[in-house]
């Protein structure tokens, strides 16, 4: 019995379309980063970008539960006293509402090289529109696993 170990020319990358309008974020985050890691299929090599390009559409519209629209993100100018921070309704109100999405899955990531190469395959977009149609890509219906991933806004 020999482990197995992918080589490039055994990957084989498939391009997920997502819809987040009504989902959780970090529901959203771990099935997103477990997709672009490429863990949900039988060759997964820890070493290898063996995971799907992936577009996240309607970004803007996805969801918070519990007091995590007031909760802060953190960043250092570089500068003595150069902590800023916003809140991420204040984030996901603004200009580049995807942002938030993008951190969600990059801190679900680790944090090495690895990790770095396989964001550049996420494509997030704030509206429904999205410049991958060449791609064919599939629709993930994420909805539809759990019941939990989406929430009714009261």
């Amino acid at each position: 019995m020999k482990t197995y170990s992918a080589t490039p020319a055994d990957i084989d990358k498939k391009w997920i379309v997502i819809d987040a309008e009504g989902l959780v974020l970090g529901r959203l985050a771990s099935i997103v980063a477990m997709r672009l890691r490429g863990k949900h299929k039988p060759s997964f090599t820890p070493h290898m970008d063996c995971g799907d390009n992936v577009i996240i559409v309607n970004a803007d519209k996805v969801q918070l539960t519990g007091k995590k629209r007031e909760e802060n993100f953190y960043w250092h100018t570089g500068h003595p006293g150069g902590i800023k921070s916003r809140t991420k309704a204040q984030i996901l109100e603004g200009a580049h509402p995807e942002r938030v999405v993008f951190q969600a899955v990059k801190r679900m990531l680790p944090g090495n090289r690895l990790s770095r190469k396989v964001l550049t395959n996420l494509r997030i977009y704030a509206g429904a529109e999205h410049p991958h149609e060449a791609q064919n890509p599939e629709v993930l219906d994420v909805k539809s696993k759990n019941s939990k991933n989406t929430r009714v806004t009261k």
